[in-house]
C-alpha cells in the first residue's frame, strides 16, 4: 500500500486526486493540505472531495502532511513551492509536482530537491499531452521556419497563469525541433500595429472562460496548407491519473528529476 499525501487538496485538482486515491486498491491518502487561510482547514479531506470521510483533517502544514507519506502530489501555487520541497527534504519523501507558473528560482528549487529525492515534474501528467509534446517537436523539425507556429490554448475562468505551462512546454517543443531558444522567438501578445510576423516567431495566445477543463492546438501554417494538432481534456480525472500513475512509478526511483516521458518508458 503506497501512502500518499495531496499538496493542495481543497483545489479542483485536489479534490479529484482524493477520490481517485480513495477508491484505489493500492494507495491510501495519509496527508492533505490546503492554505492556511482556507475554511478547509480542520475539515475530512473526504468529505471535502464526495467521497466519504478518510479519517484525514486537511492542514496547512506540508511538515504534518507528509509525516507518514511515500509520495506526495503538489498541485499548489508556485509561492507555497519551497515550504513544499523543504518538507519533503525533511520527510525523505518522493515528489509528483504539477504546480504550474513556476519561475526559474523555483525550477532551480526543485534540481536542488532531485538531488536528494525522486522528483516527477511536469507541465501536463496526460499521457495524450505528453504525445503530443513529441508530435509537435517532430513536427517543427521537420517543417522548420517555413511554417509559422501559433500555439492557441484555453482553460477555465478560475486559471491564475497564462500562458499554461502546457503551451510553454509545447513551445519549447516547438524550440526543441527547430533547434532555437524559445525565449527569443515566443511573441505572448498582440494588439495594435505589431507590423508583419517575423520568421521563425513561436506565438502563444491564452482563452478564458467558463469551465474549460483545458485545450490546447499547435498550429503551423505554411503556403496553402495548415497543420493543427490538437489536444482536449474532457476531465480533470486525466490530469489526477495521469499524476498518479507518476505516484506510483516515482516511488521506486533514485534521486533525480523525471518527467512525463520518463513515467510512460518514452525518453530517448
Amino acid at each position: 500500500m503506497t501512502k500518499v499525501a495531496i499538496l493542495g487538496a481543497s483545489g479542483r485538482m485536489g479534490r479529484t486526486l482524493i477520490g481517485l486515491v480513495a477508491a484505489a486498491d493500492d494507495l491510501q491518502l495519509v496527508g492533505a493540505t490546503t492554505r492556511a487561510d482556507s475554511p478547509s482547514v480542520g475539515s475530512d479531506a473526504g468529505l471535502l472531495a464526495g467521497c466519504g470521510a478518510l479519517d484525514v483533517t486537511l492542514t496547512a502544514s506540508a511538515e504534518a502532511a507528509l509525516a507518514d507519506a511515500d509520495v506526495a502530489i503538489d498541485f499548489t501555487l508556485p509561492a507555497a513551492l519551497a515550504d513544499n520541497l523543504t518538507a519533503a527534504r525533511s520527510r525523505g519523501c518522493a515528489l509528483v509536482i504539477g504546480t504550474t507558473g513556476v519561475d526559474a528560482d523555483g525550477i532551480q528549487a526543485i534540481d536542488a530537491t532531485a538531488r536528494r529525492l525522486p522528483v516527477v515534474f511536469a507541465a501536463n501528467y496526460s499521457s495524450g499531452v505528453t504525445l503530443l509534446q513529441r508530435l509537435v517537436r517532430t513536427a517543427a523539425a521537420a517543417l522548420g521556419s517555413d511554417y509559422d507556429v501559433e500555439i492557441v490554448e484555453a482553460h477555465h475562468r478560475g486559471k491564475r497563469d497564462a500562458p499554461s505551462g502546457t503551451a510553454r512546454a509545447l513551445g519549447q517543443s516547438v524550440a526543441d525541433g527547430r533547434g532555437v531558444d524559445l525565449e527569443e522567438n515566443a511573441v505572448y501578445a498582440r494588439e495594435g500595429m505589431t507590423g508583419e510576423r517575423p520568421v521563425g516567431a513561436i506565438g502563444f495566445q491564452a482563452l478564458r472562460g467558463g469551465d474549460i477543463v483545458g485545450e490546447h492546438t499547435v498550429m503551423l501554417a505554411g503556403e496553402g496548407e495548415r497543420l493543427e494538432l490538437t489536444h482536449r481534456a474532457a476531465s480533470r480525472e486525466t490530469f489526477a491519473r495521469g499524476a498518479l500513475r507518476a505516484a506510483r512509478w516515482v516511488i521506486s526511483q533514485p534521486p533525480g528529476r523525471f518527467d512525463m516521458d520518463d513515467v510512460l518508458g518514452l525518453s530517448d
